[in-house]
């Protein structure tokens, strides 16, 4: 068995593919925060295949993180030389590689955050990326704004110069550039929100605003946020993975990814300080980001949640076992095919009706075994981002979008706490202990459950839609939800007062 090192990599078997390059050339251009699996299994593997063909150096990655699974992370990719093996999965076909485009990780330090500050005034940075998850932008759902309010973000308006938060750091960063008369940096979002750059955007000049008028001013005039698509299925690493690794090619790597072979980034040509030439490794540049990223979002992540719930309250575990269930599946094309598919425009490569097919395709790959609890996780930040929008739009169209009452009446049957087999279900949400509550309540007063305006906006006040997840729900409450899937398979619209016609019909 072979320790993951830099020295070991002259020893590794053919099998498993190494960096070409001379790491040690290196230099950290891009500081990423959020260095997770979805970071190395997407933006760090992109970059390795790029330095592969001899690009320009300056684009390494230094990794940085806030919180305490980033110092674990740190602390395991140190052991390692910074390097950790890609596992690409394809049912029973593994296809292994050495990740080497990470070359420094700043020291994590959730108080004052100081590490991180430095290497982002660092001139050398010209990149900060992102992925913070959705509900790291602190955006207002009931409003779609930035939310000044949250106590993270006002202490850090009140004492600039602080970093309670990303944001805080990206500003405090921004003004230590401006002071020194150093270039400023693009800041690069690779998280699955609907216009991440964009939130991004509004994140920082909404904290800059707050704190210092002319510098939110030199921010507007000299910093870029590209709006970007990123997409690849990367479950959770456990032993299982650290397992498969070792007994496949002999590696011990304290925190390895496995993935699907499927990856794609759509990105906006828009950076102020340089950018690497990622388009000669794949990445699509272009003008037109908002349809490609909301198919992806509609489709693939709305269909992760409707797809998740219902699995996970008839007790399966994986996402593939899930499109196995002849049920769920039909259950999860009927809704996309319904209520989501004809908000959604065609893209260069696929129309609507061919991503679904492509994204059910990916997600019963057997060998990636996307974990249930992993799709159902944070619904109080996904849910706004992925799935409410379409309900809203196609109130707005006049459609009753009856698959997606019955997908929220699942979430919030799941967030009551007990699969249909009297399973108790962990917390699995930064805001579970409010959610389950008010889901609790809701299995006797559903409206309050759509009175979450945080969550649901105006939608809540839709009396019809309210009515309709009423009945959504009291059908999962009386019948469990294998039957009321069937149902809605067979044509239940489950209330009388959904006086908006449904697809069903037209």
């Amino acid at each position: 068995m072979i320790k993951l090192n830099e020295n070991a990599l002259t020893s590794l078997g053919p099998t498993v593919a190494v960096p070409r390059y001379d790491r040690s050339l290196l230099k950290p251009g891009i500081l990423h925060i959020g260095v997770g699996n979805f970071h190395r299994a997407h933006q760090a593997f992109y970059l390795d295949a790029l330095h592969n063909t001899g690009a320009d150096p300056s684009w390494g990655i230094c990794g940085a993180g806030v919180r305490a699974p980033d110092a674990r992370m740190r602390a395991d990719l140190a052991e390692q030389d910074w390097l950790y093996t890609v596992v690409e999965v394809e049912g029973e076909d593994l296809q292994a590689q050495i990740v080497g485009s990470m070359i420094d990780f700043v020291e994590v330090e959730p108080t004052a955050n100081l590490p991180l500050l430095r290497q982002m005034a660092d001139p050398a940075t010209r990149i900060v990326s992102l992925t913070v998850t959705e509900g790291g932008y602190f955006v207002d759902s009931a409003t779609g704004e930035f939310d000044l309010t949250h106590p993270l973000v006002a202490a850090d308006i009140a004492a600039p110069g602080s970093a309670n938060t990303v944001f805080g750091a990206l500003v405090t960063a921004l003004a230590a550039r401006k002071s020194a008369g150093d270039a400023p940096f693009t800041v690069m979002s690779c998280d699955n929100l609907p216009g991440n750059g964009d939130a991004a955007r509004a994140a920082v000049m909404g904290m800059a605003r707050a704190m210092d008028g002319d510098l939110a001013a030199w921010i507007s005039d000299h910093v870029s946020f590209p709006n970007a698509m990123v997409d690849r299925i990367t479950p959770a690493t456990g032993d299982r993975e650290r397992a498969s690794l070792a007994e496949n090619f002999g590696i011990t790597d304290n925190f390895p990814v496995f993935c699907e072979p499927f990856r794609q980034w759509v990105l906006e040509d828009d950076f102020v300080n340089g950018r690497p030439e990622l388009e000669a490794v794949g990445v699509t540049f272009t003008k037109d980001i908002h349809d490609f990223e909301k198919m992806k979002i509609r489709i693939l992540n709305g269909g992760h949640a409707i797809l998740a719930y219902p699995a996970a309250l008839m007790g399966v575990e994986f996402a593939h076992d899930a499109l196995r269930n002849t049920t769920i599946r039909a259950f999860l094309r009927k809704v996309l095919t319904e209520d989501v598919l004809h908000l959604v425009a065609d893209v260069p490569g696929f129309t609507a009706h061919e991503y679904l097919d492509l994204i059910c395709k990916r997600v019963e790959n057997t060998g990636v075994a996307d974990q249930i609890s992993r799709l159902c996780l944070d619904g109080s930040n996904r849910q706004p981002k992925f799935t409410i929008p379409s309900i809203r739009d196609d109130l707005a169209q006049g459609h009753m979008p009856i698959g997606l009452a019955l997908s929220a009446a699942l979430w919030c049957r799941y967030c009551a706490g007990r699969t249909d087999a009297g399973q108790e279900i962990p917390p699995n949400d930064p805001s579970w202990d409010n959610l389950h509550s008010v889901a609790v309540a809701a299995q006797t007063d559903p409206h309050l459950w759509l009175q979450q305006s945080e969550i649901y906006g105006d939608v809540g006040a839709n009396a019809d839609f309210a009515e309709l997840f009423a009945s959504c729900l009291k059908s999962l409450q009386t019948n469990g939800t294998e039957d009321t899937l069937r149902m809605y398979l067979n044509g239940d619209t489950f209330s009388a007062v959904a006086t908006l016609p449904s697809r069903l019909s037209s």
